[in-house]
């Protein structure tokens, strides 16, 4: 049962938001010794939350559109009064003095908060490996890995320890986990959504979006998030539109594109190859048509990210000196001492490897050579998505070249992680609105992603045709069993 369903219900008062929010906190201690999903559960604030929207429908009251649907955040967005730690060592014990945008929306709009979700540290990653507190788990087999640097998020959704959450997508932060999690994940275009509150990785590329069961769902959350702020100067002034009211709007007739290069990727698994192209058909039979289109530069999107990406890394993680706040040593005999001990220990590999890229990349008599040049194929990348638009009117990607993989797979070869992010990273370098929802199962009842993108500010049919395809496609009606998905 979706938002809109459950909104219905609670109005009418067939169910209570205290009831609905006890279901969801015993599947939470049910479930989540497994999953891992949570780094905090915030119960007592969720029943305190819970109580409020109750009483304001008991007095008459109109209650808001999110009222009682209980929420997870990512564990990098503040939430006043209650730990944001990325889900690394250096900031574990930081309590936020403050609300970032996004989550002062929830609350205001009645929404419930249930915890904080695991992340890799600081974003940086694809598994949630790098996570300081250990990884969470696919709930479609445990053994496998959630995605990331969202894996917490898409399986606390997943295993239906929650309504919906909120990720950051950096170059594939939603989307991939959601693909590998068999969910619905949203990275609004660049702008769209406040960045106010979200701990920085790569500011360029940084976004915050939703996870839910459905499109639909999605829908209502980012209608609620989205918006101009002034405490963000990188955020939109334009209106924000209704997302639900094209939702069932026919799709007959809209070009699809079909990006070769994608479907020509390295390592590209022929499951996922054949699950996508699948889907493809699919909306041609609901009145699409299906255009072959190139983006040249498509596929050096990865190499593009890990300079920009690490470089915009370098400069915003400088803060953490262990001076002002942050995990600060015990041993340094001297400031300098200091700084370089509590970053030494505060950080993880992962992080120290992009502090380090970022900073070569930036140092005197490279900073033309990779960063200058980075940029300018950013530029040609965004050229390609322009041209391609010309021609049509969405484009259709896997979401990820391979269904979940084990742990420790990639431990030992940081350059076959990053290849997680290979179809994702374009959309970050673009600004673009991008979705990733269910297409089909794998051999071994794992979830495959399909990726759709829109042109700048375009979320309205972005959220159309994923719609339009799920409710044809019904992918979840046959999903395989699995034993921490309800």
């Amino acid at each position: 049962m979706g938002i809109a369903e459950w909104r219905q219900q609670l109005a009418k008062g067939e169910v209570s938001a205290r009831e609905l929010t006890d279901q969801y906190l015993a599947r939470i201690e049910s479930v989540d010794p497994t999953v891992h999903a949570f780094l905090e559960v915030t119960a007592e604030r969720a029943r305190a939350d819970a109580d409020r929207i109750d009483g304001a429908r008991s007095a008459g009251e109109s209650l808001p559109p999110l009222a009682g649907i209980p929420l997870a955040i990512k564990d990098n967005l503040c939430t006043q009064g209650i730990r944001t730690t990325c889900s690394s060592r250096m900031l574990e014990h930081f309590v936020a003095p403050y609300e970032s945008t996004v989550t002062e929306r929830l609350w205001r709009s009645g929404a419930v908060l249930l915890g904080k979700t695991n992340l890799d540290e600081f974003a940086m990653g694809s598994s949630t490996e790098t996570s300081a507190f250990g990884p969470s788990r696919n709930p479609w087999n445990p053994e496998k890995v959630p995605g990331g640097s969202s894996g917490g998020s898409a399986a606390a959704v997943a295993a239906g320890e929650c309504m919906g959450a909120l990720g950051s997508d950096t170059g594939g932060s939603i989307r991939q986990p959601a693909a590998f999690c068999g969910v619905v994940g949203l990275k609004p275009t660049y702008g769209r959504v406040s960045r106010y509150g979200l701990v920085a990785f790569a500011s360029s590329l940084d976004q915050v979006g939703p996870f839910s069961h459905s499109v639909a769902d999605a829908a209502e959350l980012l209608q609620v998030i989205a918006g101009e702020d002034p405490r963000d100067s990188t955020c939109l002034k334009a209106p924000v539109p209704d997302y639900t009211a094209g939702l069932e709007t026919p799709v007959s007739g809209l070009r699809v594109g079909l990006v070769r290069e994608c479907f020509e990727a390295e390592g590209l698994d022929p499951q996922v190859k054949a699950s996508v192209l699948a889907a493809a058909d699919q909306l041609q039979s609901l009145g699409c048509e299906l255009v072959d289109v190139s983006c040249p530069r498509f596929n050096d999107g990865i190499a593009t990210y890990y300079v920009i990406a690490p470089s915009e890394a370098s400069a915003n993680l400088a803060r953490y000196d262990g001076v002002k706040y942050g995990y600060r040593t015990a041993e340094a005999q001297s400031l300098a001492e200091m700084t370089a001990l509590s970053r030494a220990e505060g950080f993880g590999d992962e992080v120290q490897r992009r502090i380090l890229i970022g900073t070569y990349a930036l140092s005197a008599g490279y900073v033309d050579a990779y960063y200058k040049k980075a940029q300018q194929v950013r530029t040609l990348i965004r050229r390609d998505f322009d041209r391609a638009f010309t021609a049509v009117d969405v484009l259709l990607t896997p979401t990820s070249p391979t269904t979940a993989f084990g742990f420790g797979a990639h431990s030992e070869d940081p350059l076959a992680m990053y290849l997680a992010d290979l179809l994702t990273i374009p959309a970050n370098m673009a600004g673009l609105p991008a979705i990733s929802l269910p297409c089909g199962f794998d051999s071994q009842g794992l979830p495959i992603g399909l990726q759709l993108i829109t042109g700048v500010l375009e979320e309205p049919r972005l959220l159309q045709v994923a719609h339009q395809y799920e409710l044809a496609a019904k992918v979840m009606a046959q999903r395989p069993k699995a034993a921490l998905v309800p």
